[in-house]
């Protein structure tokens, strides 16, 4: 029943059955035929069908609640089972995070101490927005997330608080504003800028600073990626705005300079997500533990 409710959650989340079934590494019609299976063996129908997926029925929306329980609960066991007899040989397997863009940095530090302990483990690491790293945890996509932890809902998780993220603005060492010793958000309006996407998170909450202090964000350049805000400081002469432990590795010795930005001296807590699901498995209470030493370091 396990492989059947696996099915569902893949469907749930791919909302097409050729890319569900690619998921979960079988054929359309088998993977059709086990949903069918599923639903009879609950007794009710979970997807809305016509030639192609249309949705969840009511039913089906409840399901996947339990569905995600289930399957979640089903791979913590079999982690926890399997680490019992290889205690000796210490952790190993496969580890996925999901990570906002201003915190790989910090993932980087994270997952660096954490392999060091655990050398036969594998880590994948995904780049993406705030609320994607929420839907990837429920879809089971991903063991962990690094994001927000005081700016808007996680909903049900654990949190261990990594970091306070600090602004500065991002100039080339010949920018104008390059020799001040810091600027307020109130100054930006009159900066040719660069900045993330709306999507992510640490653009909102920069447009709320810059609100607040009565400017209008309209920037030249919209990027998902730092690389490519930092190559239009770099090549382009704008100017970005990033918390300072991104930006940190592109201004050590440097063509780039990092300005601090106040008035308000604004802040913003970052640090590992992961469900809320006790037993944790032993790779994610390792994990967990690496992030709680992580703090300030």
């Amino acid at each position: 029943m396990i492989d059947k409710l696996e099915m569902f959650l893949a469907l749930a989340q791919a909302k097409h059955f050729g890319r569900a079934a690619e998921i979960v590494g079988v054929t359309q019609p088998t993977l059709s035929a086990g949903i069918r299976q599923l639903e009879e063996h609950l007794g009710v129908m979970l997807v809305l069908r016509g030639s192609r997926f249309q949705g969840l029925t009511p039913e089906g929306s409840r399901a996947l609640e339990w569905a995600r329980q289930i399957v979640g609960d089903t791979r913590t066991m079999r982690e926890e089972l399997r680490s019992v007899g290889r205690k000796a040989e210490g952790l190993s397997g496969n580890l996925r995070i999901a990570a906002i863009p201003t915190a790989l940095t910090a993932v980087s530090q994270l997952t660096t101490s954490f392999t060091a302990a655990n050398p036969n483990m594998h880590v994948t690491i995904h780049s993406t927005s705030s609320s994607d790293i929420l839907q990837m945890l429920d879809d089971l996509q991903i063991d962990a997330g690094v994001t927000y932890l005081d700016n808007e809902p996680l909903g049900r998780v654990v949190s261990v608080p990594m970091y306070e993220e600090r602004y500065v603005l991002i100039t080339r060492n010949d920018h104008a504003l390059a020799e001040r010793a810091q600027i307020d958000w109130a100054e930006l309006g009159n900066v040719s800028l660069c900045l993330l996407t709306p999507v992510m998170q640490n653009r909102r909450i920069i447009a709320g600073h810059m609100a607040e202090a009565g400017v209008n964000v309209n920037p030249m350049i919209e990027s998902d990626s730092i690389i490519v805000l930092s190559s239009h400081v770099l090549h382009g002469g704008l100017a970005t705005i990033l918390p300072y432990r991104a930006a940190e590795i592109f201004i050590n010795d440097g063509p780039l300079t990092a300005i601090p930005i106040v008035n308000p001296d604004a802040h913003h807590s970052v640090g590992l997500i992961a469900p809320h699901r006790e037993p944790y498995t032993p790779v994610l209470t390792a994990l967990l533990s690496h992030a709680r030493v992580f703090v300030d370091q």
